[in-house]
């Protein structure tokens, strides 16, 4: 805002005026409105004020209908500029010699009577009869216009004198649309914009929270332009309105009524108030015949601080209202001549007449209903609107506006009548600091726009124990000098306490995120949970985060968690178990080999090779402490040990089992006459299918480690709340290649042992061995399918008891036949016995 370009704008809106008036205007006969009050001076002065609501009220002085309420006001803003215009004519440093004088007309609160009066300032159409031949020389000498206080009659006004350049200051005009300098070039006030009251109010909503509210505005320029800017901000801001409705004083009750239901039936408990007094009077009475209190009020300066507004209010529909309204004002002396009416009456002036009866409730006229006035009446004894200087800040305005056309004139006088129409005026020279002796350095100047710097106290009402309410304030709200930026500033020890607001939707907790309700505005929605896996850990979340791949989220969904790591592991009951299910096999292995190494060279040992018998519990002690590597978390080493360690000693073991086998068939065949197949599978060649037979597998499990081993892994994915570590197969093809040789060497000795299952049994043991594949292809056959659907852990746990099983299969099925006969039938591990038993079977 620089104040310089305003003051310029004024200079030339006043020098064209000049310029203007020194043409010749002619003036006929008609029947011209008077101004209500007026004195000549070398300057006129002009001022539309609304003495009254209408005109039909204007014209009705003499019946005994009080004086509307506007009139009061209007005489005090006639009384402000009265004020300043005495302080000027006698300063010796503003404008010397010069005296100002004034026309006031009464606008009646009309756009229709107020343009009319306008025109009448602008054409100067006094009443003067002149002869026709004589030429009109007396110019108009109104140079400026004070007024009006609405927005809608001085938009109306403003539009009317704007091609004649003729200054037009308002006091109380604060609609933002009246800054359009291309539409009202002459338009300037000393009442900030509603473009900084809209967003201060919107500003001052959000500071409380209050997120879900209802609206109520002027049906006029005032009301829909700062309403419409409210709403633009307040969205910006996320404050969604249930309602926004417009009402006018003169509407009919259906449709106040109709307003009043909507709050009613309203969730919110906030009212933005865009109104004026007389809106809100109206608005208030309709809602105290329904006792509808509780409302939480944020008002204007139209209403926020009128003292009438609360004297009305008896049903206290209005308590804690809070608003923002014009800073207080001191101008010394003010308020005493205000107060001092009577010099009006030395004019004879209806309207001192009209004012007198008001005030003392009192007819000059005798009346038998009313006492009579006297004219001494004392203006101290009464309490009414017009002693009530609440009002001060916008009779301060009438006083600066006054002030700011005077030093404009003074400059502009200044020129030493050199001024012309090519005159180049400096901008720079004008003072924005008005120094009258009672300003006390209070300044005023204006925008390129032709508005002041944005001040605003901000007002909350608190009723005091005698009914009468304080205007307290709480804080306030300007904007700096380059931006459109407020700042708001509450003091919390000032500041009542407010009703608690309901809200179109409770805040949404941690853990949830606000989903819109369909249809309805943004201040509207659900909360809804945070899916598993998600959180939010702020309050009114509209997004749940997702947790990272180690954590999860917590039960009441606002935070993450460190997801459980699970592993087959020695402490849990599963682990346990298995582990004591592998030392046992383990020990049951040691102890048969220890009963076989203790009665190695009784027949029933030797009788069934006793070096391979010996080579298959070694085997088997390996695949049962092989199991033990599967136990525990995985690790690098121990997943290429667990599954390597596996294939080999099962391919071990299995090929111990083929060896038997073979033997057995070999041995049979041999009882033969003339048969010599011994010789070529003797114990070397048995020695030597054994190691063949593994090699193989090493060399499988090598080509798996080189290529592609198993290595540690973590599976986010089987379970959303556990990490499941467990062994990768690294390369699946190696994984099921030492699968399926183990099977093709289980299916070859089952095979081999299924024919020679009818042999002699003193001779073989291949009905043990038949069983024992059967069993052992049958639990391998099993694993595949539960091996793939078993979750984590327990996949681990099937591989372990698919060894475990296969590993007793065949120890039980091929051990246990000739522990029972060591032990406890020893009278037949005889060479006599055995032999005698096989011949009598093999004839």
């Amino acid at each position: 805002m620089w104040p310089v370009q305003g003051w310029a704008l004024l200079h030339l809106l006043l020098v064209v005026s000049f310029l203007q008036a020194d043409e010749l205007v002619c003036r006929q006969r008609g029947d011209p409105e008077n101004p209500q009050l007026s004195k000549d001076g070398d300057i006129v002065l002009g001022a539309i004020l609304a003495f009254h609501n209408n005109w039909e009220n204007r014209l009705d002085t003499h019946k005994t209908k009080p004086l509307p309420l506007q009139c009061t006001r209007g005489f005090q803003y006639a009384q402000a500029m009265l004020f300043a215009i005495k302080e000027i004519n006698n300063s010796t440093d503003l404008l010397p010699g010069i005296s100002l004088g004034y026309k006031m007309y009464d606008s009646c609160a009309s756009v229709a009577r107020g343009v009319k009066v306008a025109l009448a300032l602008t054409n100067g159409n006094e009443e003067v009869f002149l002869m026709s031949e004589t030429p009109c020389t007396r110019p108009a000498q109104t140079q400026a216009i004070i007024g009006d206080v609405y927005s809608s009659l001085c938009m109306a006004i403003a539009t009317v004198i704007g091609p004649f350049y003729i200054p037009m200051i308002s006091h109380f005009a604060t609609c933002a649309c009246l800054s359009d300098k291309v539409k009202y070039p002459s338009f300037l006030r000393t009442i900030p914009s509603d473009y900084h009251q809209s967003r201060a109010l919107a500003q001052l909503v959000r500071y409380f929270g209050w997120t879900w509210v209802g609206a109520v505005r002027n049906n006029d320029d005032y009301g829909n332009n700062g309403m419409a800017t409210f709403i633009e901000t307040a969205e910006q801001l996320g404050i969604c309105l249930e309602y926004s409705v417009s009402m006018f004083r003169t509407d009919p009750p259906e449709k106040i009524k109709n307003i009043v239901d909507i709050i009613s039936r309203s969730t919110s408990k906030v009212i933005v108030a865009f109104l004026s007094a007389k809106e809100v009077h109206v608005l208030i009475s309709k809602m105290s015949e329904y006792n509808l209190t509780g409302y939480q009020w944020v008002g204007t300066e139209a209403w926020i601080f009128d003292s009438k507004t609360a004297a009305m209010d008896t049903h206290h529909i209005l308590d804690g209202a809070i608003g923002l309204s014009i800073p207080e004002a001191h101008v010394s002396g003010m308020k005493e001549f205000m107060l001092d009416v009577k010099p009006l009456n030395s004019s004879g002036n209806e309207l001192f007449t009209e004012l007198w009866e008001k005030l003392f409730n009192c007819k000059f006229k005798q009346n038998h209903n009313q006492r009579v006035c006297t004219g001494d009446e004392d203006i101290s004894e009464v309490h009414n609107s017009f002693t009530d200087m609440s009002l001060m800040p916008i009779f301060n305005n009438v006083y600066k506006g006054v002030y700011a056309v005077a030093h404009a004139l003074h400059n502009i006088l200044g020129c030493n009548r050199t001024c012309n129409k090519k005159i180049q005026l400096d901008p720079f020279t004008v003072s924005s600091t008005l120094k009258s002796p009672v300003t006390e350095g209070d300044e005023v100047y204006f925008n390129e726009n032709g508005d002041p710097a944005a001040k605003y106290e901000i007002i909350n009402w608190q009723p005091t124990q005698n009914g009468i309410v304080d205007f307290a304030t709480v804080g306030w709200a300007k904007n700096s000098e380059l931006v459109s930026c407020y700042k708001l500033s509450l003091i919390s020890s000032h500041s009542r306490k407010l009703l608690k607001i309901n809200f179109c939707s409770e805040k949404c907790p941690p853990g949830t995120r606000k989903v819109l309700q369909k249809g309805k505005p943004v201040c509207c929605y659900d909360c809804i949970r945070c899916a598993e896996g998600e959180f939010s850990n702020i309050t009114d979340s509209i997004t749940c985060e997702r947790c990272p791949p180690e954590f999860w989220s917590n039960e009441k969904r606002d935070a993450c968690v460190k997801k459980e790591t699970e592993f087959l592991s020695y402490e849990e009951i599963m682990g346990c178990l298995l582990t004591a299910a592998s030392l046992f096999g383990t020990c049951m292995t040691c102890l048969v080999a220890c009963i076989f190494f203790r009665y190695r060279k009784t027949p029933i040992v030797r009788a069934n090779n006793a070096e391979l018998s010996f080579l298959l519990l070694f085997s088997l002690t390996l695949c049962f402490l092989c199991s033990l590597t599967f136990i525990g978390q995985p690790s690098e080493w121990s997943c290429m040990l667990r599954h390597t360690a596996f294939g080999i000693t099962f391919v071990l073991c299995i090929s111990c089992v083929l060896g038997k086998t073979i033997v057995v068939l070999m041995a049979f065949r041999a009882t033969l006459p003339g048969s010599n197949v011994m010789k070529w599978f003797g114990p070397v060649q048995q020695r030597l299918s054994v190691v063949g037979f593994t090699l193989i597998q090493v060399l499988i499990c090598i080509l798996w480690l080189a290529i592609s081993p198993p290595f540690p892994f973590k599976n986010f994915k089987q379970f959303n709340n556990k990490i499941i570590i467990e062994c990768a197969l690294g390369s699946a093809i190696g994984f099921w290649a030492v699968l399926g040789y183990i099977g093709l060497l289980a299916l070859l000795c089952f095979v081999l042992a299924f024919l020679a299952r009818k042999l002699p049994d003193n001779f073989n043991e291949a009905k043990f061995i038949t069983f024992s594949m059967l069993i052992f292809c049958a639990v391998w056959i099993t694993f595949i399918p539960a091996y793939v659907s078993s979750p984590g852990k327990f996949s681990v746990a099937v591989e372990i008891f698919a060894i475990l099983a296969s590993s007793f299969g065949l120890l039980i099925c091929i051990f246990a036949p000739k522990c029972y006969i060591i032990i406890l039938k020893p009278e037949k591990n005889t060479k006599k016995s055995m032999m005698g038993k096989g011949g009598s079977k093999s004839l």
